[in-house]
């Protein structure tokens, strides 16, 4: 599997510093994924939704940790070249 798109929407909130669209094998679409600023740097939060007890639940996730570090290290990199050039919106991988 590979990511062959990485879509970054900045924003300016509190933790939460970017919306992200990922694209897989040019054929699978996952949304709403987040960066988040943590205490120890970036990290990603898979997309969820709230359950009615006011838990959240991931709705899609990376099942072992290799698959997680490879997706966190793609979606950090881009948002930060996103930083980088102004914080404009910008896909990387288009095709």
């Amino acid at each position: 599997m590979q990511v062959t798109e990485v879509r970054v929407f900045p924003v300016d909130e509190d933790k939460l510093r970017a919306y992200v669209t990922i694209t897989l094998d040019h054929c699978f679409v996952i949304r709403d994924l987040k960066i988040i600023k943590g205490t120890t740097g970036y990290f990603v939060s898979m997309p969820s939704k709230k359950r009615k007890d006011g838990t959240y639940k991931d709705i899609a996730h990376p099942i072992n940790n290799e698959t997680r570090r490879m997706l966190e290290e793609k979606v950090i990199a881009e948002y930060e070249k996103v930083v980088a050039e102004g914080g404009s919106q910008r896909a990387l991988g288009n095709g």
